[in-house]
């Protein structure tokens, strides 16, 4: 199977510059196996995996929505609502306004939605790209959490952005039903999460953004589901991804990071529809001295993906965390505790003579900024996170612009808020986000808050179905109308039941 010179891939009318038709749902993919080799210099902090590109193939081929147990599919449906609520929110912010218009000038292919305003069709990996970045522009997307000790920020990746971006684009695409699309969704995630849940730490210690690159296999995983390929497809689309597969940290606190996440779910539709055209890659992807895990990640351990895909789902067991603040999650205990001293003692912001908060290098070190200047900055500045909750006892999506982040009550409540590295904090290990308040007032009195192991919107306390739609309202009005969002939420809840996944998305592209 050859491309022609243009190489588009056109989904709607299945063919590739009018001469080669993509697989349809029934059809598959087809692909050719590659050849592997070996990397004798590459990182041996562990012994590389054998078995776990194989472990991924095969549950992308076997997994189907109506043997996925009730509150998998249950759990999908509140992931889906939490993503599309962000997604319509982030859309509003500067840096996707950017994007936008960057894929607006040169449209091309109109297969899949663009969410929010103006009614904007793109190709699926453009789609997936814009929708993508949305989605993580507010830092206020989900968070898949380490539930062990050994991961030096305790963070994996944020698992709802990629794999719907990916999914939606690819299922509008195709003409895919609400249940196909949700299938997708799920198989990309789960395979998005046990891969971050596999790979040794030393890919997050590195500088390595996971939602950039590991959501990379989101993508490829949902698009291969939904194109039906074959086994050796599948591989190929692995392979292909984990060379695209790319995201450094450098960029947190910039309009990059998102970006991340955008690229993720694009490079994955893209790694995909190579493969189902039979562009190939090399055997065993994640696996040997080459492949991903070693290459990029020092390693992994096999036995926390191998025969466990599914086994429990990761979106169940150990869940994941919705998050009531758009910022890193690491700060969300810290800015609860001193929400709780402020609220509960009335403290008012000229009361405050200093607070400092004792912690980690889990959470110290990725929120780096010492003073913000921009929104983008304050998402990774706790004197910023702390500011906002003494000043509006709140931080939400209107306290992250630049005009309050900049202003003169703000800036000067920010050289009152110290951070302090706590060993004792440090030596409890990274399983759960650790820290200590402590507010001083300028009469003397002063208040000690250690952070709640149960934060909201984690695992062990998640957002009720009232708090996730408040949230969902909260993100969504900012771009549609009360009716709007009630129909978005009513079709999102019934998925599973629409004909096509074009009457998911009606409500949300007016």
């Amino acid at each position: 199977m050859q491309l022609t010179r243009k190489g588009f891939f056109n989904l709607t009318a299945g063919a590739v510059a009018g001469s080669v038709a993509l697989p349809t749902l029934a059809d598959g993919g087809t692909g050719r196996a590659g050849a592997s080799s070996a990397h004798p210099g590459a990182d041996a902090s562990r012994a590389p995996t054998q078995g776990v590109t194989q472990a991924v193939i095969d549950f992308i081929r076997a997994a189907r929505l109506d043997a996925m147990p009730a509150d998998v599919v249950e759990q999908g449906r509140r992931c889906l609502s939490d993503g599309f609520g962000v997604i319509l929110a982030g859309e509003t912010t500067a840096g996707s306004r950017i994007l936008r218009d960057y894929v607006a000038a040169d449209v091309g292919r109109r297969e899949a939605s663009v969410l929010g305003p103006g009614r904007l069709q793109a190709s699926a990996e453009k789609a997936a790209l814009l929708n993508g970045a949305f989605g993580h522009a507010m830092d206020f997307d989900d968070t898949q959490l380490s539930t062990t000790p050994d991961r030096t920020y305790g963070l994996l990746t944020h698992p709802t952005v990629p794999a719907l971006a990916s999914s939606l684009a690819v299922a509008e695409a195709v003409g895919a039903s609400g249940a196909r699309f949700l299938e997708a969704f799920l198989v990309g995630f789960e395979v998005e999460c046990k891969i971050s849940e596999a790979i040794d730490p030393v890919h997050y210690n590195r500088g390595f953004h996971s939602t950039g690159t590991v959501g990379t296999f989101a993508g490829a995983a949902a698009t291969a589901k939904l194109l039906a390929l074959e086994p050796p497809a599948i591989a190929h689309a692995i392979a292909i991804a984990a060379s695209l597969a790319a995201g450094i940290r450098v960029n947190f606190g910039s309009m990059t990071k998102p970006l991340h996440a955008g690229r993720a779910a694009a490079n994955g539709v893209f790694a995909a529809l190579l493969a189902s055209h039979g562009f190939t890659g090399g055997d065993d992807a994640l696996d040997g001295q080459w492949g991903f895990f070693q290459v990029e990640g020092g390693g992994a351990d096999a036995s926390r993906i191998v025969g466990v895909l599914g086994k429990p789902y990761t979106i169940v067991d150990p869940g994941v965390s919705v998050k009531p603040y758009p910022c890193g999650v690491l700060s969300h205990p810290s800015m609860d505790a001193l929400l709780k001293v402020v609220t509960e003692h009335d403290i008012t912001p000229d009361q405050i003579a200093r607070i400092r908060l004792r912690a980690g290098s889990n959470i110290l070190d990725p929120l780096r900024y010492k003073t913000a200047k921009t929104e983008l900055e304050a998402k990774f500045c706790l004197p910023f996170l702390l500011s906002s909750i003494v000043l509006r006892r709140k931080a939400g999506i209107r306290e992250f612009t630049d005009e309050f982040v900049q202003s003169e009550p703000v800036q000067r409540m920010m050289p009152n808020v110290e951070t302090v590295f706590d060993s004792e904090i440090e030596a409890k290990g990274f399983d759960k986000i650790r820290s200590v308040v402590e507010v001083y007032l300028t009469d003397g009195r002063s208040f000690v808050q250690p952070s709640d192991d149960r934060y909201r919107g984690g695992p062990d306390r998640p957002f009720t179905r009232a708090e996730l739609h408040d949230k969902f309202t909260d993100c969504a009005s900012l771009t549609l109308t009360r009716e709007q969002m009630a129909a978005s939420l009513a079709r999102i809840e019934s998925v599973e039941r629409l004909a096509s996944v074009r009457e998911l998305v009606a409500p949300m592209t007016p």
